[in-house]
């Protein structure tokens, strides 16, 4: 990242991805609550194995969640879909500039990416689950995007 010219660097206000963005070394970092987690409503702090137990055949990306209390109601995939693409609206006019840093979540992220290359959310059960630390790099060629690295450590 230190070879990079970053123009902006946002994260979820979560205090587990603003520490990430810390450790990365990344400053001025601007926390965005559009990059908060999916909101997994009645499912909040339970497993994908813990829910299929319950609800056997249960998937995120066609399922979606269940309401939650007020603290997590919970979100539809088009609801985190906008959210990513307010996300975007904001960081696409500062590539003009130079690279931008986004420190979120693993659903979120994969949200994000598919709505960067323009596709339906629903596409984001195609994309491995990002694991925690690592790097993904989103660019454009021709001015078309693309994935250029997905999930490096």
């Amino acid at each position: 990242m230190a070879r990079r010219h970053l123009v902006a660097v946002f994260s979820s206000p979560l205090s587990r991805a603003m520490r990430t963005a810390e450790l990365a070394g990344l400053a001025g970092v601007r926390p965005d609550p559009d990059l908060l987690e999916w909101d997994y409503g009645g499912y909040e702090g339970l497993t994908s194995a813990q829910i299929q137990e319950m609800k056997p055949g249960w998937d995120l990306w066609r399922d979606g969640v269940i309401p939650g209390d007020d603290d997590h109601p919970g979100e539809q995939l088009q609801q985190v879909a906008a959210r990513t693409d307010a996300v975007l609206d904001r960081v696409r006019p500062l590539l003009e500039e130079g690279d931008v840093a986004v420190v979120a979540h693993g659903h979120l992220a994969r949200v994000l990416t598919v709505r960067w290359l323009g596709l339906d959310a629903s596409a984001s059960r195609l994309l491995g689950h990002p694991h925690p630390g690592t790097l993904s790099f989103l660019a454009t060629e021709d001015g078309q995007p693309f994935i250029a690295a997905w999930n490096v450590p």
